[in-house]
C-alpha cells in the first residue's frame, strides 16, 4: 500500500513541467508589486494617491484598489503595456499564519476540490470586486505574499475556470491551499512559488512521512523556486517540494524565520540574483520508505 501511495505522489510530481531558468527580472517586479500592497497602507488607511505614485515609477497604471469589507483583504489592479496584474496583501504576523492554518480542508463547490475555506472565501470576494475592472482581452497576472499569495492561488483557479486570459501567478512565502487531489486537478495552473530557505510559512501545515498514507493532506501546486545563499537558487516541484515540510517542527518561529518570511527579505535576495546567479540542486537528506527523495 505504501509503495502504491508513493508511486501516486511521484506521478503527481512528474506531471509538473520543468522550468527553464526563471525570469528573475519579472519575478522581482512581482515581488515589488506585492510589497506595494503593504506600503499603500498608512495609519491603517489605504492611500490611493501614494499607491498610484509608487506604481507609476514602475511603469504601472493603477486601475482599481479596494479593501474587502469584513475580511480586510487589500488588493489592487494595475496594468502596463503587456498585462494587467492583481496584487493581494498578506500579513506579517507569522504566529497568526500558523494558527489560521490549523484547520481542516473543506469542499469547495465552485472548484470541485477541497480548499482552505478562509482563502477560498477571500478569493471569491476579490474576484467579485475586481471582475468589473478586468479587461477580458489582456493577459492577467496575479501576485501576493504570505496569505496574499494563498488567496492569489485560489483566485487564479477561479479566473482559470472562467476562461479569462490567466497568464501567470507568482507568489512569495505562500502557505498551502489544497490537498493532493486538488493539486492534481489544477496541475496546469501557471503558478510559480518563490520561497526562502528559512521561511516556514510555505511548509505549514507540516506533514510527516507517515501521514502520506492519508492523501487528504495539504499539498502545494506548481514549481517552487527556493532562494538560497546570495546569488544561488534551487527549483523543486511535486513530492520533493512537499516533503520539505517534514523538516519543520511545531516549535515557535524564531527571529530568523520571521526575517526569512518578510517581503523585504525576498526583494533583497531577488536583487542579488539579477546579475549573478547559480542554480544548485536542493538537498533535503530525507528518506521515504527507504527511497531517497534527493
Amino acid at each position: 500500500m505504501r509503495a502504491i501511495i508513493l508511486l501516486s505522489l511521484l506521478i503527481i510530481s512528474a506531471s509538473n513541467s520543468a522550468l527553464a531558468e526563471p525570469d528573475f527580472a519579472h519575478i522581482k517586479h512581482m515581488a515589488q508589486l506585492s510589497s506595494d500592497t503593504y506600503e499603500a497602507v498608512q495609519q491603517e488607511e489605504l492611500n490611493t494617491t501614494t499607491l498610484a505614485n509608487k506604481l507609476a515609477l514602475q511603469d504601472e497604471v493603477l486601475l482599481h484598489d479596494a479593501v474587502i469589507p469584513n475580511s480586510d483583504v487589500l488588493y489592487f489592479l494595475s496594468e502596463n503595456d503587456h498585462y494587467q496584474t492583481i496584487a493581494i496583501r498578506g500579513t506579517a504576523n507569522l504566529n497568526n499564519v500558523i494558527v489560521d492554518l490549523t484547520v481542516s480542508l473543506q469542499p469547495n463547490k465552485a472548484l470541485g476540490i477541497l480548499l482552505h475555506q478562509g482563502f477560498a472565501e477571500a478569493a471569491k470576494q476579490v474576484l467579485e470586486d475586481v471582475r468589473p475592472h478586468l479587461k477580458d482581452n489582456k493577459p492577467i497576472q496575479i501576485t501576493g505574499h504570505s496569505l496574499g499569495g494563498a488567496i492569489a492561488v485560489v483566485l487564479g483557479m477561479l479566473i482559470q475556470q472562467e476562461t479569462l486570459p490567466l497568464e501567470k501567478i507568482t507568489t512569495f512565502g505562500q502557505p498551502k491551499v489544497t490537498n493532493v487531489s486538488g493539486a492534481k486537478r489544477f496541475a496546469d495552473l501557471p503558478l510559480i512559488r518563490v520561497v526562502t530557505q528559512d521561511d516556514i510559512v510555505p511548509l505549514v501545515p507540516p506533514i510527516s512521512p507517515l501521514q502520506i498514507r492519508n492523501l487528504d493532506i495539504f499539498w502545494h501546486i506548481g514549481e517552487e523556486i527556493i532562494l538560497l545563499a546570495p546569488h544561488q537558487y534551487s527549483i523543486t516541484s511535486g513530492l520533493k517540494s512537499a516533503m520539505r515540510a517534514t523538516k519543520f517542527t511545531n516549535k515557535l518561529p524564531s527571529e530568523d524565520n520571521l526575517l526569512a518570511h518578510t517581503i523585504a527579505q525576498y526583494l533583497s535576495l531577488l536583487e542579488q540574483l539579477q546579475q549573478n546567479r547559480q542554480a544548485v540542486p536542493y538537498r533535503m537528506d530525507i528518506n521515504l520508505f527507504g527511497i531517497s527523495i534527493d
